[in-house]
């Protein structure tokens, strides 16, 4: 929503408007509209991006992944962003292979996202246990799909989202019931 609601307040969307403005105008924009949490920190993360893209990619970002490259040079490329850490680097990645096909030599370096839903699900199936550490599930989603391990992501996040939830599971409705052991 925040860039929906910034093209709201400046009236544009366009790269070149978006870089003219300096960041003390950002700050006050995330601050008057309360566009996240952490108004200061997203403020200078946005702009930052910003500026990275206007140097680097000269304000396009599908130079980020031109041509068929590699995923760990996607994935490498994001992490420049400050802010961005491996699983927001990761998870783009999945999503610009998965819902935009942008093609690439490879998806070996697409994790799965170590997020609280998907660790959920994953324990709950009995592939991982209870007490697993992030790097854990990584490698076990690395372990079930080497080629692309991220194929898991979005369905276990999914999973845990609608069903699968901390309390009051809806196993009922969910379409792995017959499959899964219920390790709750």
């Amino acid at each position: 929503m925040i860039p929906h609601l910034i093209k709201q307040d400046i009236g544009s969307f366009e790269f070149n408007h978006l870089c003219e403005l300096d960041l003390g105008f950002y700050k006050d924009l995330f601050h008057r509209k309360s566009l996240h949490r952490f108004n200061e920190t997203m403020a200078g993360l946005f702009y930052n991006a910003l500026q990275l893209l206007e140097k680097k990619y000269k304000g396009d970002a599908s130079l980020i992944w031109k041509g068929t490259p590699r995923s760990a040079s996607i994935v490498l490329k994001f992490l420049e962003f400050k802010g961005i850490g491996v699983k927001i680097a990761t998870m783009a990645t999945n999503i610009l292979s998965r819902e935009f096909k942008i093609p690439m030599q490879d998806r070996i370096c697409i994790d799965i996202s170590p997020d609280v839903q998907v660790k959920r699900v994953f324990i709950r199936l009995g592939f991982i246990e209870n007490d697993a550490n992030n790097d854990q599930l990584i490698y076990t989603a690395r372990e079930f799909h080497p080629e692309y391990p991220g194929i898991f992501d979005l369905s276990a996040w999914e999973i845990g989202r609608n069903w699968c939830r901390p309390s009051n599971p809806d196993c009922e409705s969910c379409y792995l019931n017959t499959l899964c052991p219920k390790c709750i």
